[in-house]
């Protein structure tokens, strides 16, 4: 269960590497804790679940193939922007 899914991608397995780094310090940063990673060993789509959150991070192929906007499309889309500061 979790209230918000983020679903990006990075062109090639590095960037998603970065990606995933990158997203994991700014949880702990924030003081939030990360229950667990799944997928780091492919860097092709990596899950990362931060309890309320749940964050997949695809290369652009992987994510056109799962396509899991699809799946969620009626699902109520948030603007996050005024979550950033």
């Amino acid at each position: 269960m979790a209230d918000y899914f983020v679903i990006m991608s990075g062109r090639n397995d590095r960037q998603v590497k970065a990606i995933v780094d990158a997203v994991e310090e700014a949880i702990e940063e924030a003081e939030f804790s990360v229950k667990g990673i799944e997928g780091k060993d492919g860097n092709r789509w990596i899950l990362i679940d931060a309890f309320d959150v749940i964050v997949h991070v695809f290369t652009s192929e992987e994510r056109g193939f799962y396509n899991l906007e699809k799946m969620w499309a009626e699902a109520p889309l948030v603007n996050v922007e005024e979550w950033i500061s």
